[in-house]
């Protein structure tokens, strides 16, 4: 079978490893790669030294084509009010931990939108694709990586704003349902969110829109890859199935989180960052589950304030203030080298799908 996606590219089989700004990691967006799917790399939270460095770092790992993400938030509107109340709401849990409360909470990650020095790293090193979270980019900047012959792809959480990056002229829709792991890619930080699972939003964004639909959220299996494919998906994207694989930079007390998601599960909350995000849920999230949305100062503010809370709760050895993004599926996260995940993945897949033979079903490119 081949896809949009794999002639595209082109890729041997139609599967994206999720971006996962901090988890993400050369050898793993290699690996994921090398073994014939689109591996990434999250960028979001990178400056441009870091962001160009990480990119070589992957292409002298491979030489297949790989993904770089970036975030088009806008920026972050201050409330000073909101903010000094934020801190002082978690200023006694600090003191627990013997440690100090921030004085003020920082935007610690730029936009991509207006971001020269980014923009130029990417010109430079030419990674095969570009793909967008949190909206797009400005129509100068896609000029720019068109005329480098860089594959765009961009998050959709509706059919609005699929229909958005349409007309901007992205090449494929990252269709991301409700279940997937980590932050919502709405466009707008608090607009009405549909909250439409990956099943209902490719078939959506396919009655309205003629690009390629890549089926993001609750991807964990071949079984998954045959079902979202017969929909109408041209490809599909997890990240949560790779959280436990040994190239990711999945920390000891995520992966344990992981190991006990049948019994903990996921939540979505904004109290993290500042943006919705869904996570597995520990005793941040149990705190901060009441806390009304408009307590929460904007992202990226919030998430400074508790990465600090978190950083000096790990220091006294307690791990649940960690922001352990996952998805849905994560009881079903497999603990395998990444392109074992990959082969697994692509025999269910055959298996699921009914295929004659496993080479008849995926055909390989010629690079």
């Amino acid at each position: 079978m081949t896809t949009p996606l794999c002639k595209k590219l082109p890729l041997r089989y139609p599967i994206i490893q999720a971006p996962m700004a901090g988890v993400s990691t050369p050898e793993l967006a290699a690996a994921v790669s090398n073994a014939g799917a689109l591996g990434s790399l999250g960028l979001g939270a990178s400056s441009p030294e870091e962001a160009a460095r990480l990119i070589r770092q992957t292409q002298a790992l491979t030489r297949q084509p790989f993904n770089v993400n970036l975030f088009c938030h806008s920026p972050a509107i201050r409330h000073e009010a909101v903010e000094q109340a934020w801190i002082a709401r978690f200023a006694d849990r600090f003191a627990a931990l013997g440690a100090q409360a921030p004085v003020h909470l920082e935007e610690i990650y730029p936009t991509f939108c207006g971001h020269e020095a980014m923009l130029q790293v990417i010109e430079e090193t030419r990674p095969a694709v570009v793909s967008f979270h949190f909206g797009l980019p400005p129509a100068d900047t896609l000029r720019r990586l068109k005329a480098c012959r860089i594959v765009t792809l961009a998050t959709a959480t509706s059919v609005a704003e699929a229909e958005e990056i349409a007309q901007q002229g992205i090449d494929m829709i990252v269709a991301q349902g409700y279940e997937a792991g980590g932050h919502r890619g709405s466009f707008a930080a608090e607009g009405d969110d549909h909250q439409l699972s990956t099943l209902t939003l490719i078939q959506a964004i396919n009655a309205r829109v003629a690009l390629p639909v890549i089926a993001a959220g609750g991807i964990m299996n071949g079984a998954a890859i045959s079902a979202m494919l017969a929909l109408g998906a041209s490809g599909v994207q997890s990240g949560t199935a790779f959280l436990l694989c040994p190239e990711s930079a999945t920390t000891p007390a995520w992966r344990q989180a992981l190991q006990d998601a049948a019994v903990t599960g996921t939540t979505m909350t904004a109290a993290i960052s500042g943006r919705e995000a869904r996570c597995l849920r520990n005793t941040f999230c149990k705190i901060a589950h009441a806390i009304p949305r408009t307590e929460i100062p904007a992202y990226p503010l919030a998430y400074s304030m508790s990465k600090a809370l978190a950083k000096a709760a790990l220091a006294q050895g307690e791990t649940g203030f960690g922001a352990y993004w996952a998805g849905e599926g994560a009881p079903l996260a497999r603990e395998l080298p990444a392109a074992d995940v990959i082969r697994e993945l692509v025999t269910e897949w055959h298996a699921a799908s009914g295929q004659g033979s496993l080479t008849d079903a995926i055909q390989p490119f010629s690079l």
